[in-house]
Order: C-alpha cells, then sequence, then structure tokens
C-alpha cells in the first residue's frame, strides 16, 4: 500500500511529542521506530504538533537521518502529525 492512502486514517500506532525538547523527541523518535518495527508496523505518526515549528524540524531531521525509513508526509489534513512508512524487513 502506498503511504498516501494512510494520510487518511488516525488508526496507526502514533507518537505524542507535545511537552518534548529536542533531545528528547529525537530520542524517543528512534525508539519509537525501533519498537515498531518488531511489531511489524509498516506505518506510523509522528504528532509534533504546529506550534514554534522546533519539534517538527526535529522530527524531520530524525526520519531523514534513520535508515529505517521509507518515507513520509506531513497529513493532509493535520499538520501538526507526519505519517512515516519503515523498513520492516
Amino acid at each position: 500500500m502506498n503511504i498516501d492512502n494512510y494520510l487518511l486514517y488516525d488508526s496507526l500506532p502514533s507518537l505524542d511529542l507535545h511537552g518534548y525538547d529536542r533531545d528528547s523527541a529525537r530520542v524517543a523518535i528512534n525508539d519509537f521506530i525501533k519498537d515498531s518495527i518488531i511489531q511489524k508496523h509498516e506505518y506510523i505518526t509522528i504528532v509534533h504538533g504546529i506550534g514554534s515549528g522546533v519539534i517538527r524540524k526535529t522530527t524531520i531531521d530524525t526520519l531523514k537521518n534513520n535508515k529505517k525509513v521509507i518515507n513520509f508526509k506531513t497529513s493532509y489534513f493535520n499538520q501538526g502529525m507526519t505519517v512515516v512508512q519503515l523498513n520492516i524487513e
């Protein structure tokens, strides 16, 4: 399935980063990705919020640098959420 098809669903496993700082967000994202791969979740969501954009930028940078991330996109209906496709193999 394509990542665009998942942008409409909110039933995916999700991580809410509200209240996190940059460093703790980075660690939480990488841990969530590891756990999701173990549980064979190919698609996940990360809720970073809109705010000042600091956590959103941290999220994007962390996803770009994680080799298990195939693709990611901001949700069409919620600019404070990113949908991520993982390599679960």
